[in-house]
């Protein structure tokens, strides 16, 4: 028998953006076979190599013929996909739920139909808590979302609690934080780290809701991917973890630490906060070490200048024409 085909077959819900992009890598560099669902209309990030050696599903994760077509085969399922973003959930509720939730359901009942061994899904530590009681926050810290993307996160959560208990089918949740790091869009409305990196290497001026005090917790791509890729063989009786650095860091020290790295200081420009902006919002990653054995490793000074270093080489890339 030909060894690459005993490996898992690790579907990648989402596996062209940032988060997504990187875990294929890991996976293929533990020898597993990959399959990458997600729309038409996005480039992937990998590399050429890399590229050659998924197999790459197009398709429209509210629809529910691509999704049982993406599932056939699969013995891991990763569901990163969300069709929308904390700060415009609230806009359009219904939106969320007949999209995230209905269309995880959908998903569900595939997988059991398909006999897929697990799930994993990545949910949001940054939201699913709401307004913390006291941090850092660990997994039996209540949940009050305010904002709907939280709500559907949570609702995604307890619906594979039921999928477990009516099914067998096997699951884990990772509560992940702000992951940052290479391959993250710069001109996007999330991911504070990226934006702020991006307009401080173009000279442009950084706007910051509120004064710069809000805190959150930043996990380096790399860390945050190493525990996705031991959640797939995690057999433990835990079904909810929190995936972050444990450290608080403030929009302020991001900058602060952006100047450090670039060497010169970004023009700042503050404006009204956000109501859907909790003040602080830091995880405690100590369950995610003893289930897991994992722990993050890269200081974020240093995951900044991974991050600057492979935006300069993309913006050369660009100006080149390569």
């Amino acid at each position: 028998m030909n060894m690459q085909q005993t490996q898992p077959r690790c579907l990648v819900l989402g596996g062209k953006g940032f988060i997504g992009s990187h875990l294929v890598d890991a996976l293929l560099h533990k020898g597993m076979r990959v399959t990458v669902f997600d729309r038409a209309n996005i480039p992937p990030l990998n590399d050429a190599a890399t590229a050659a050696r998924v197999e790459w599903i197009d398709g429209d994760f509210t629809s529910d013929a691509d999704v049982g077509r993406a599932l056939a085969g699969c013995d891991v399922c990763y569901h990163l996909v969300s069709t929308t973003l904390p700060q415009s959930s609230n806009a359009d509720p219904v939106f969320d739920v007949e999209t995230n939730v209905a269309g995880t359901i959908r998903l569900l009942n595939h997988a059991v139909r398909q006999g897929v061994k697990k799930i994993v899904f990545i949910s949001s530590g940054g939201t699913v808590y709401g307004v913390p009681r006291s941090v850092p926050i660990r997994e039996d810290h209540p949940t009050n979302p305010i904002c709907s993307y939280g709500i559907t996160k949570l609702a995604i959560e307890k619906y594979l609690y039921l999928y477990l208990t009516l099914h067998g089918l096997d699951y884990t949740v990772l509560r992940l934080s702000n992951p940052f790091g290479e391959r993250q869009r710069i001109r996007s409305a999330q991911g504070a780290v990226a934006v702020f990196m991006g307009k401080a290497l173009r000279n442009e001026k950084i706007e910051i809701w509120g004064d710069g005090s809000v805190v959150r917790d930043y996990v380096y791509i790399g860390d945050a991917v190493d525990a996705m890729v031991k959640a797939a063989t995690y057999r433990g009786e835990e079904r909810v973890l929190n995936i972050g650095s444990g450290i608080g860091i403030s929009l302020n020290q991001i900058l602060d630490g952006i100047e450090h790295v670039i060497g010169r200081k970004p023009e700042r420009s503050y404006m009204a906060a956000r109501a859907f902006d909790v003040p602080v919002s830091v995880l405690s990653p100590e369950l995610a070490g003893k289930e897991l054995g994992w722990t993050p490793t890269m200081p974020f000074t240093d995951g900044l200048h991974k991050l600057m270093v492979w935006m300069q080489a993309e913006a050369r890339n660009a100006s080149s024409g390569s």
